[in-house]
Protein backbone atom coordinates (compact mmCIF):
# COMPACT_ATOMS: atom_id res chain seq x y z
CA UNK A 1 0.00 0.00 0.00
CA UNK A 2 2.82 2.26 0.94
CA UNK A 3 6.83 1.93 0.80
CA UNK A 4 6.21 -0.02 3.99
CA UNK A 5 8.85 -2.36 4.62
CA UNK A 6 7.89 -4.05 8.26
CA UNK A 7 11.11 -6.13 7.21
CA UNK A 8 13.32 -2.97 7.47
CA UNK A 9 10.70 -1.29 9.79
CA UNK A 10 10.51 2.11 7.06
CA UNK A 11 7.46 3.83 6.38
CA UNK A 12 7.30 6.25 3.83
CA UNK A 13 5.48 8.93 5.74
CA UNK A 14 4.74 11.00 2.88
CA UNK A 15 3.46 8.80 0.39
CA UNK A 16 1.31 7.52 3.39
CA UNK A 17 -0.33 10.83 3.83
CA UNK A 18 -0.89 10.93 0.48
CA UNK A 19 -3.17 8.18 0.07
CA UNK A 20 -4.62 8.82 3.67
CA UNK A 21 -5.56 12.39 2.04
CA UNK A 22 -7.09 10.19 -1.18
CA UNK A 23 -8.97 8.36 1.38
CA UNK A 24 -10.26 11.15 2.90
CA UNK A 25 -11.07 12.84 0.50
CA UNK A 26 -12.01 10.85 -2.84
CA UNK A 27 -13.02 7.86 -1.15
CA UNK A 28 -14.81 9.84 1.79
CA UNK A 29 -16.17 12.94 0.47
CA UNK A 30 -16.55 12.47 -3.23
CA UNK A 31 -18.08 9.04 -2.97
CA UNK A 32 -19.50 7.97 0.07
CA UNK A 33 -20.85 11.68 0.73
CA UNK A 34 -22.64 11.30 -2.39
CA UNK A 35 -24.13 7.81 -1.82
CA UNK A 36 -24.93 9.10 2.27
CA UNK A 37 -26.79 12.58 0.61
CA UNK A 38 -29.10 11.42 -1.91
CA UNK A 39 -28.25 7.92 -3.36
CA UNK A 40 -29.66 5.93 0.06
CA UNK A 41 -32.09 8.35 0.70
CA UNK A 42 -33.63 7.63 -2.61
CA UNK A 43 -33.28 4.08 -2.45
CA UNK A 44 -34.74 4.33 1.01
CA UNK A 45 -37.72 6.28 -0.31
CA UNK A 46 -38.02 3.58 -2.65
CA UNK A 47 -38.97 1.43 0.08
CA UNK A 48 -35.83 0.01 0.65
CA UNK A 49 -34.63 -0.32 4.58
CA UNK A 50 -31.81 0.75 5.95
CA UNK A 51 -31.97 -0.79 9.20
CA UNK A 52 -31.12 -4.49 8.28
CA UNK A 53 -30.93 -3.49 4.77
CA UNK A 54 -28.45 -2.91 1.99
CA UNK A 55 -28.55 0.97 2.71
CA UNK A 56 -27.28 0.36 6.68
CA UNK A 57 -24.62 -2.38 5.59
CA UNK A 58 -22.93 0.32 3.36
CA UNK A 59 -23.70 3.07 5.85
CA UNK A 60 -21.94 0.67 8.49
CA UNK A 61 -18.67 0.48 6.25
CA UNK A 62 -18.12 3.66 5.23
CA UNK A 63 -18.16 4.02 8.94
CA UNK A 64 -15.58 1.09 9.46
CA UNK A 65 -13.35 2.98 6.45
CA UNK A 66 -13.43 6.19 8.25
CA UNK A 67 -11.94 4.55 11.64
CA UNK A 68 -9.30 2.70 9.27
CA UNK A 69 -8.47 5.52 7.63
CA UNK A 70 -8.13 7.15 11.16
CA UNK A 71 -6.12 4.63 12.54
CA UNK A 72 -3.70 4.97 9.93
CA UNK A 73 -3.50 8.75 10.38
CA UNK A 74 -2.65 8.12 14.00
CA UNK A 75 0.01 5.52 13.08
CA UNK A 76 2.18 7.72 10.81
CA UNK A 77 1.69 10.30 13.66
CA UNK A 78 3.18 8.06 16.17
CA UNK A 79 5.63 6.59 14.08
CA UNK A 80 6.76 10.04 13.09
CA UNK A 81 7.54 10.36 16.68
CA UNK A 82 9.39 7.49 17.18
CA UNK A 83 7.29 4.85 17.92
CA UNK A 84 8.12 1.68 16.20
CA UNK A 85 4.83 -0.32 16.65
CA UNK A 86 2.93 2.22 15.09
CA UNK A 87 5.04 0.74 12.22
CA UNK A 88 2.69 -2.72 12.78
CA UNK A 89 -0.78 -0.79 13.63
CA UNK A 90 -0.42 1.35 10.09
CA UNK A 91 0.14 -1.99 8.08
CA UNK A 92 -2.80 -3.64 9.70
CA UNK A 93 -5.17 -1.21 9.47
CA UNK A 94 -4.05 -0.72 5.54
CA UNK A 95 -4.95 -3.90 4.67
CA UNK A 96 -7.87 -3.96 6.47
CA UNK A 97 -8.71 -1.33 4.57
CA UNK A 98 -7.94 -2.92 1.33
CA UNK A 99 -9.86 -5.46 2.18
CA UNK A 100 -13.01 -3.79 3.48
CA UNK A 101 -12.93 -1.25 -0.05
CA UNK A 102 -12.45 -4.52 -2.24
CA UNK A 103 -15.23 -6.29 -0.51
CA UNK A 104 -17.57 -2.68 -0.41
CA UNK A 105 -17.10 -2.17 -4.41
CA UNK A 106 -18.42 -5.83 -4.74
CA UNK A 107 -21.49 -4.85 -3.27
CA UNK A 108 -22.12 -1.21 -4.76
CA UNK A 109 -21.67 -3.16 -8.43
CA UNK A 110 -23.41 -6.18 -8.55
CA UNK A 111 -25.67 -5.27 -6.01
CA UNK A 112 -26.72 -2.14 -4.29
CA UNK A 113 -26.42 -0.23 -8.14
CA UNK A 114 -28.25 -3.28 -9.48
CA UNK A 115 -31.11 -2.40 -6.90
CA UNK A 116 -30.67 1.32 -7.91
CA UNK A 117 -31.06 0.70 -11.40
CA UNK A 118 -34.19 -1.77 -10.91
CA UNK A 119 -36.12 1.04 -8.57
CA UNK A 120 -35.00 4.09 -9.89
CA UNK A 121 -36.49 5.69 -12.87
CA UNK A 122 -34.52 7.25 -15.97
CA UNK A 123 -35.82 10.42 -14.69
CA UNK A 124 -34.48 10.03 -10.82
CA UNK A 125 -31.13 8.56 -12.18
CA UNK A 126 -30.62 11.77 -14.00
CA UNK A 127 -31.57 14.01 -11.18
CA UNK A 128 -29.01 11.87 -8.72
CA UNK A 129 -26.16 12.28 -11.01
CA UNK A 130 -27.15 16.20 -11.10
CA UNK A 131 -27.11 16.20 -7.43
CA UNK A 132 -24.14 13.81 -7.27
CA UNK A 133 -22.15 16.65 -9.52
CA UNK A 134 -23.48 19.35 -7.05
CA UNK A 135 -21.47 17.03 -4.69
CA UNK A 136 -18.73 17.08 -5.92
CA UNK A 137 -18.25 20.90 -7.02
CA UNK A 138 -19.43 20.98 -2.48
CA UNK A 139 -16.99 18.55 -1.34
CA UNK A 140 -13.85 19.80 -3.02
CA UNK A 141 -13.06 22.48 -0.51
CA UNK A 142 -9.17 23.80 -1.96
CA UNK A 143 -8.82 20.30 -4.17
CA UNK A 144 -11.29 19.58 -7.25
CA UNK A 145 -11.93 15.58 -7.75
CA UNK A 146 -9.61 15.59 -11.31
CA UNK A 147 -6.46 16.54 -8.31
CA UNK A 148 -7.57 13.13 -6.90
CA UNK A 149 -7.96 11.35 -10.25
CA UNK A 150 -4.11 12.34 -10.40
CA UNK A 151 -3.03 11.36 -7.18
CA UNK A 152 -4.52 8.17 -7.10
CA UNK A 153 -2.85 7.26 -10.93
CA UNK A 154 0.50 8.81 -9.31
CA UNK A 155 0.24 6.85 -6.33
CA UNK A 156 -0.53 3.76 -8.14
CA UNK A 157 2.47 4.12 -10.86
CA UNK A 158 4.92 5.07 -8.06
CA UNK A 159 4.09 1.69 -6.08
CA UNK A 160 3.32 -0.47 -9.55
CA UNK A 161 -0.56 -0.65 -8.85
CA UNK A 162 -2.12 -1.18 -11.99
CA UNK A 163 -4.90 2.32 -12.29
CA UNK A 164 -8.27 0.77 -13.64
CA UNK A 165 -10.44 3.81 -12.24
CA UNK A 166 -11.89 6.68 -14.26
CA UNK A 167 -10.10 8.78 -16.72
CA UNK A 168 -9.25 11.85 -15.83
CA UNK A 169 -12.29 14.47 -16.44
CA UNK A 170 -14.73 11.42 -16.04
CA UNK A 171 -18.05 11.92 -13.44
CA UNK A 172 -17.19 9.27 -10.81
CA UNK A 173 -20.93 8.78 -10.55
CA UNK A 174 -22.30 5.31 -9.13
CA UNK A 175 -21.18 2.45 -11.51
CA UNK A 176 -17.46 1.99 -11.18
CA UNK A 177 -16.24 -1.11 -10.31
CA UNK A 178 -16.36 -4.56 -10.62
CA UNK A 179 -17.34 -7.91 -8.05
CA UNK A 180 -19.84 -10.02 -6.39
CA UNK A 181 -22.41 -9.15 -4.30
CA UNK A 182 -22.31 -10.36 0.01
CA UNK A 183 -23.48 -8.99 3.27
CA UNK A 184 -26.93 -8.02 2.44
Amino acid sequence: MTDLNEESQKLDCDAARDMIDFFGMFADRFHHAKEEQHLFICLEAHGMPRDGGPTGVMLAEHEMGRDLVGTMKKAVAMYEKGDGAALKDFARAARAYVSLLREHIQKEDHCLFAMANENLSDKEQAQLLKAFRAEETRSSGERPLDYYLKKAQELGGRFQVRFTGLASGESSACGHHAGACGGF
